[in-house]
Order: C-alpha cells, then sequence, then structure tokens
C-alpha cells in the first residue's frame, strides 16, 4: 500500500476496512484506492494539500482550509479513516469525534468560543455580521451552562450539542466525488 502503482491485495482491503470500522466495503475500498492513486499525482503514496484542492468541491468548500490541517501528508489508510466521518455506517458518536477535530484547530483537545467562532466565521462569510455570530454562540453557550471563557472537551462538546446547532457544518463537508472515477 506505500506506494500507490502497487495493487491492494486482500489483506490489505480488510486491513483498511478494519481500520475505518469497517464504514466501507470492500469494494468501496477498492474505488477509494483507484481514487487516490487519481489525487496522488506524484505517486508517493501520500495525499498533499495541493492534491486535495484539485478536488473541485473540496476546493470551493468554506472550510477547506481548515480540513487541510487535518489531510495534508494522508497515506491511503489515513485517507480512507477521514472519509469515513461521511459514511452513514458510522455512529453519530463517531460524526460528533470528528466535527470536535474540525472545531478544535490547535489540536489541544479543547474547543473555545475563539474556534466556535472562527468555524462559524468560514461557514456564514458576509452574511451575518461578526455580532450576530458572537451572540449566536454566547447564547448557545450560555443555555448550555457554558460561559464564553469556556473551554470545551469533547464531552462538553457533545453536552452543548453544539453539532445541532452547527449541523450545517457537516452538510458543507460533502466529498462526494471522491467516489466516482
Amino acid at each position: 500500500m506505500g506506494n500507490t502503482s502497487s495493487m491492494l491485495t486482500q489483506y490489505d482491503i480488510e486491513e483498511v476496512q478494519e481500520h475505518c470500522n469497517h464504514a466501507f466495503s470492500q469494494q468501496e475500498i477498492v474505488s477509494l484506492y483507484h481514487r487516490f492513486c487519481q489525487l496522488d499525482r506524484n505517486s508517493s503514496g501520500f495525499i498533499t494539500g495541493d492534491e486535495f484542492l484539485s478536488v473541485p468541491e473540496f476546493a470551493v468548500n468554506p472550510l477547506s482550509q481548515r480540513l487541510l490541517r487535518m489531510l495534508d501528508g494522508l497515506n491511503f489508510k489515513e485517507f480512507v479513516a477521514f472519509l469515513s466521518a461521511f459514511s452513514p455506517r458510522i455512529s453519530l458518536q463517531q460524526k460528533i469525534e470528528f466535527l470536535f477535530k474540525v472545531y478544535d484547530f490547535n489540536s489541544n483537545g479543547k474547543v473555545t468560543f475563539d474556534d466556535i467562532l472562527s468555524v462559524l466565521r468560514d461557514l456564514t462569510g458576509s452574511f451575518i455580521s461578526e455580532q450576530q455570530r458572537q451572540e449566536v454562540i454566547t447564547r448557545v453557550l450560555e443555555e448550555a451552562g457554558y460561559r464564553r471563557d469556556s473551554s470545551l472537551v469533547l464531552s462538553d462538546f457533545m453536552r452543548v450539542r453544539m453539532y445541532y446547532c452547527f449541523q450545517y457544518l457537516y452538510y458543507k463537508l460533502s466529498f462526494r466525488s471522491l467516489f466516482t472515477d
């Protein structure tokens, strides 16, 4: 699996399937492998941020720069694990954990008011004012029993149900084009 010019063995397919908690069938993993090889233009066995940006849907995604920090330098196994967050076969818990990583920009295991504000800013652009964004986030945090200066760990993030308020984020992260040749 290290070099993209090699073919996947049955063992490789099963290993990747196990790694992504069976989010994809064996046939889907083979399709993803072919797509990975297309994206890996220099056949290094890894996909760079620039190669990911060649996917039109990814390039125009308002969160593409935020996601690139999660994507740059992925090998095939990591590529499939990343995409598994969008599979209907994974649990809500796993999807929330993925969203938490998107919000946790500095990867310190905590989501702050500023992290949430940054995501909301990316998603809304100029459609709402900075003051409106701050008011929405403050209200959501306060209703859940948190203050603006709170740092949320994953369990707090889940309790706040931030994913309901910003479910739009999940739907903006569409990678359907990766499944087609």
